[in-house]
């Protein structure tokens, strides 16, 4: 049988990995390739500065790939009947229902118009419910009105996480829903938020905490044993580092916000895992669902999702779109050399990636902050070495 990844491929991937560790740039991190039952791994650096090596079963915060197992809970739910694509929110989520909405984006809270029909749950997974973040709002002078009530309410929905500060999910979307929408739903696709409010859904379409609602249905029938809102296991926990003017800030440290359960189990951007759990992941969708998902839905989480007047505000910045859409949480690549491929990146410093093309995941785990809404090089240089890789 010959070789799924060539070797000469392995060893150049093992390379690039190994080129960016250091302790001012990429402390440690674990690098997965792997094409059908072929799996490789780099795991180098350490856990901290000056501490512990990393290891393939290293526990790193995902962040945004957190979005990815929401999409996959939220199908499966469906698949049980518990809620369907297309209903109103309004069943489970009446704090959400008889919407107002901004009647401009950046306009005071009390000027709105009545929103043109109901949120659905597609919209929610699409994130053209009407509310999250716009590329807008980065150039603006000031705060917009509602971004600035979103966060008097500790949402922590727009801009980077404050775990701290979230209330509980009840709590959570009473303040969502004390606010306008941002656009009408379905107009445009807006990042982020879609993901945060479907964790309250699913908590109450199952009628149990959501970080149970993935358990059941998806951490434990792929195996994710490491997968969660939470490790008690710190001495595996990778430390979070931002970029700083002389290298890099402690941002989270293993005994901090992840070695407890949060007030709010956030389906945007809350799970720590490894990198085999998330192996486990892209197989199951690679394996057209099995064991958790139909092929259908798998097909339908994976496919371009959007129609061009969502796509025409430009997602997180100019050209966004340009060879890239959105599915069910996860963005789908559209044009060029990986095209039907698909995964999204994190915010603490990871990359998902899998391509039912070819056969192909790929999965970056570091916890050195992203700079900005494109993947560190690090991350894309692995990603070119293991399609290089190939045959």
């Amino acid at each position: 049988m010959p070789d799924l990844l060539t070797a000469d491929g392995l060893r150049q991937f093992d390379a690039v990995a190994a080129r960016h560790v250091a302790a001012d740039q990429v402390p440690g991190l674990v690098a997965l390739v792997a094409r059908g039952e072929q799996a490789h791994v780099a795991a180098l650096g350490s856990l901290t500065v000056g501490g512990a090596p990393v290891r393939r079963d290293s526990v790193f915060r995902i962040a945004s790939v957190t979005k990815l197992a929401t999409g996959a809970a939220t199908l499966a739910l469906a698949g049980a009947g518990l809620l369907a694509l297309d209903e109103p929110v309004d069943r489970l989520l009446p704090e959400l229902a008889g919407r107002r909405v901004l009647r401009r984006m950046d306009g005071p809270l009390d000027d709105t118009v009545p929103a043109h029909r109901a949120i659905t749950v597609r919209d929610l997974l699409t994130f053209t419910f009407g509310f999250g973040f716009a590329a807008e709002m980065s150039s603006a002078a000031q705060p917009w009105p509602v971004v600035a009530a979103s966060d008097a309410r500790h949402l922590s929905t727009i801009g980077w996480p404050n775990l701290p500060e979230q209330p509980g999910p009840d709590a959570w979307i009473a303040g969502l829903g004390s606010l306008p929408l941002i656009a009408q739903p379905g107009e445009r696709w807006m990042y982020n938020t879609g993901a945060s409010v479907l964790g309250v859904l699913l908590a109450r379409a199952a009628g149990e905490p959501f970080g149970d609602v993935l358990r059941s249905r998806l951490f434990d029938p792929l195996g994710m044993v490491d997968t969660g809102f939470w490790t008690a296991d710190t001495g595996r926990l990778a430390t979070a580092y931002r970029p700083a003017p002389d290298g890099l800030a402690v941002w989270d440290e293993p005994g901090g916000y992840w070695s407890k359960p949060p007030t709010f189990p956030d389906g945007a951007g809350g799970l720590v895992s490894t990198a085999d759990d998330l192996l486990a992941l892209a197989r199951m969708l690679l394996g057209h669902g099995n064991p958790v998902l139909t092929p259908a839905a798998v097909a339908e989480m994976t496919r371009d999702q959007l129609t061009q007047a969502q796509k025409a505000h430009g997602g997180l910045g100019p050209g966004f779109f340009d060879e890239v859409s959105w599915g069910f949480c996860t963005s789908v690549v559209t044009a060029g050399p990986r095209a039907g491929a698909f995964g999204w990146a994190g915010g603490f410093g990871s990359t998902w990636l899998a391509d039912p093309v070819r056969d192909l995941t790929v999965i970056v785990l570091t916890q050195r902050a992203l700079e900005g809404p494109e993947a560190p090089v690090v991350h894309t240089e692995l990603q070119d070495a293991a399609y290089a890789a190939l045959p």
